[in-house]
């Protein structure tokens, strides 16, 4: 997506931005919101475990309601949704996949260097079998929802709203100190943890901002929780999942291990961030997202 592109698609009025903003915190947030929280009084709250019944609704929910709004203001604006990071037709292509790839990989990184000085040990094997697969899709779907709802919400619309106001990287500060303090409230979440939710808004921005989409920042996104919960079984964000397919221990510092935030939650998770920077920099050395979309 370039400048002159953005121009040929059409701009819209400083009032017209306010209103198509407004309509997207409508539909996009609010509506959810409200229907979360009347469901949740409904059905008696989310419960105490950590499970895909819990997640997969709620999330789905979210996504399809910011994915709405983000349709809604595109037809108010008169813009493809390639404008806005979002294009349908690369959805769950390539860049999806590679990001996966990433995703699955750093988590896997910090986790063997955590292994190797013995802070971090696999104990045994949960899932087998049918039971295996089976959790294995239902968590991939929870959080490739959870993956769409959040990318969409602070990645999408929204940040080409205040990157057409400020420029491309104060507004990827801007959205990813909301996008940590959005993390505050989570069960068990930690101060570093959340130093490492602001950093990883800052990586995915790099993502978009080097492949001018969302697509390998929803891949990365979605497969790093994957690996976390499920496939490692370790906390994400203070909840350990029900249906993992490792059991697995960690002993030693909190700062080191992420103590009850999980592997988020360790300074190893920003020397994960920095590394995958500096990759994405070299494997996507050019800028294709605008600096100042218009």
């Amino acid at each position: 997506m370039s400048d002159s592109t953005a121009t040929v698609r059409g701009s819209t009025s400083a009032q017209e931005q306010r209103k198509s903003l407004l309509v997207w915190l409508i539909v996009g947030l609010t509506l959810p919101g409200v229907l979360l929280l009347a469901l949740k009084f409904i059905l008696g709250g989310h419960g105490s475990e950590f499970t895909v019944q819990n997640e997969l609704p709620g999330k789905a929910i979210a996504a399809f309601f910011v994915a709405l709004a983000t349709w809604i203001v595109a037809r108010r604006e008169r813009r493809p949704l390639d404008d806005y990071g979002i294009p349908i037709k690369q959805g769950v292509g390539r860049r999806f996949w590679e990001g996966c790839a990433w995703g699955f990989g750093a988590l896997s990184l910090m986790l063997l260097v955590l292994r190797a000085s013995r802070h971090f040990r696999i104990d045994s094997v949960d899932l087998t079998g049918r039971a295996l697969v089976g959790y294995a899709l239902a968590w991939a779907a929870a959080f490739l929802a959870v993956s769409i709802s959040e990318e969409f919400t602070f990645r999408g619309y929204l940040f080409f709203s205040f990157a057409r106001r400020v420029r491309f990287w104060p507004a990827a500060i801007f959205i990813s100190l909301m996008f940590g303090a959005a993390h505050i409230p989570n069960h068990g979440e930690t101060a570093l943890g959340i130093v490492q939710v602001v950093g990883t808004g800052l990586l995915f921005c790099l993502m978009i901002r080097r492949t001018g989409n969302l697509w390998f920042a929803v891949g990365y996104h979605a497969m790093w929780d994957w690996a976390e919960t499920f496939f490692y079984g370790t906390p994400n964000s203070g909840w350990v999942g029900v249906g993992r397919y490792l059991n697995t221990s960690v002993q030693g510092p909190d700062w080191l291990t992420g103590g009850s935030a999980g592997p988020e939650g360790s300074v190893l998770a920003l020397a994960v961030l920095v590394l995958c920077a500096l990759l994405i920099h070299w494997r996507f050395p050019k800028a294709i997202y605008p600096d100042r979309p218009v």
